[in-house]
């Protein structure tokens, strides 16, 4: 491992682990006598006979585990819903792992048995809700009128066209009986507090896991548009558009919008999100010697075009010493999207690394470019992501292999995997989106 790969290891390693559930409910949570103190929030749990703990997310079960240490037997019941692979050792609340990205059967369970035990609660009873990123898929109950193979046919095809996150949770929300607010009107009158770990760009609380308990601004009429934007409207099942088609005119209720009494008695508090993840890159890059520049911490777009852009990033740092001067960590977090085309195997984080590394094959200074994704999993592979440097671009010239043709098929696994350039973390427990990591090394003296 060069010294570059480690410090890259290091970088990511700091980043993740600073919003793992452990560390941010440890620090953000706390029982001092009978009150629970949430930030700045202070809840009296003697105003209240019972307490429920209901969430959904892939980092959801390990904020779980945490509550469990600091209520204890103040739990009455509980119920997550989780990603297979992503569950922890709870023994007071029950935990559900579900498909992910695409809704299954476990899916509908879990949303089933989360609004059955929320209806439970009274105006005397406090309910903790857990929300981190992948709820959406995690935690569903469908109208009577749309079946569980016409959500996943539609969210296929989502996922191939291009849509945007953001795009993809407003037609969630719209064809949801648990999203939108309707969790918390569901909980509703009883109190309701949501700690949530945040995946999404600029953190609006409608888009973090279904928001569930939070008010939605979207309508119908948005999800529509999104599906007349890409061109889906007349390929996805005919149920499906009729639901959104019939929203749209009116004629099925919209989410819980904002000024809803039900939000009278629900806070919504977010703990961590991919800002505090690259402010921590950021502390431990500067104390590996590097001059670091935050890019953004809200990239969006084409992962490809992503990538190119960090190679051009990587080249103006070693060439004109702009924006900063070597040796220098440039960190970039966000989430991008792919529009696929192909058959291959890949994920966003990978195959915007393989666009860079065509913008790199003749370079002639050291450096890494890296793209991961912080929960470990990108896209439907077991790698978070990949890197390049130096070493890859002389073996991809070696092996004979052309970037390009992997790139059209989006295929960028299996070629990370020829050159031995992904990186694998396992489930990691937490999910703030993606990190883009650019280190370049000092110019050797002539």
């Amino acid at each position: 491992m060069t010294k570059l790969q480690e410090d890259l290891h290091h970088i990511l390693n700091s980043a993740i682990n600073s919003v793992k559930p452990a560390r941010l409910i440890q620090s953000s949570v706390m029982l001092e006598g009978n009150f629970l103190l949430v930030n700045n929030y202070k809840i009296n749990l003697d105003l209240y006979n019972r307490v429920f703990v209901l969430g959904t997310g892939k980092a959801s079960a390990f904020m779980a585990l945490e509550i469990e240490k600091i209520l204890g037997t103040k739990i009455t019941d509980g119920i997550i819903s989780t990603k297979y692979d992503h569950s922890a050792p709870c023994k007071r609340i029950k935990i559900i792992e579900c498909g992910h990205p695409v809704i299954d059967e476990n899916s509908l369970r879990a949303g089933s048995e989360i609004i059955q035990l929320a209806m439970k609660a009274d105006e005397n009873d406090l309910v903790i809700s857990l929300l981190s990123g992948g709820g959406s898929a995690l935690l569903e109950k469908l109208p009577d009128e749309i079946a569980l193979s016409d959500i996943q046919a539609l969210f296929n095809i989502l996922l191939k066209c291009g849509a945007n996150i953001e795009e993809m949770n407003i037609v969630r929300r719209h064809l949801s009986n648990i999203k939108g607010g309707k969790l918390a009107e569901a909980i509703y009158p009883a109190a309701c507090v949501s700690l949530i770990l945040s995946d999404v760009i600029n953190d609006p609380l409608e888009a973090i896991a279904g928001g569930v308990t939070s008010p939605d601004p979207s309508t119908f009429n948005d999800a529509l548009n999104i599906l007349l934007k890409y061109k889906i409207k007349d390929s996805i099942p005919a149920k499906v558009l009729s639901y959104i088609l019939n929203g749209a005119a009116g004629y099925i209720p919209e989410t819980i919008k904002p000024g809803n009494k039900i939000f009278g008695k629900t806070s919504n508090i977010i703990l961590g999100s991919n800002k505090e993840a690259l402010l921590k890159a950021k502390e431990k890059a500067i104390a590996l010697g590097y001059n670091v520049h935050v890019y953004s911490d809200n990239i969006q777009g084409e992962a490809k075009e992503v990538g190119k852009f960090s190679a051009e990033f990587a080249k103006k740092i070693f060439y004109e010493g702009k924006p900063i001067s070597q040796p220098a960590c440039v960190l970039i977090g966000g989430e991008t999207t792919v529009t696929i085309k192909g058959n291959g195997k890949g994920g966003r984080n990978q195959e915007l690394v393989l666009s860079a590394l065509m913008e790199m094959t003749d370079s002639e200074f050291d450096y890494i470019i890296a793209s991961c994704a912080t929960d470990g999993t990108d896209g439907p592979t077991d790698a978070a992501g990949a890197m390049i440097n130096r070493e890859i671009a002389n073996k991809t010239i070696e092996l004979n292999l052309s970037p390009q043709l992997f790139l059209d098929n989006n295929d960028s696994y299996n070629f990370f995997k020829k050159v031995d350039g992904l990186i694998k973390t396992g489930p990691t427990g937490t999910n703030v989106m993606d990190i883009v990591v650019i280190l370049v090394s000092v110019k050797p003296k002539p």
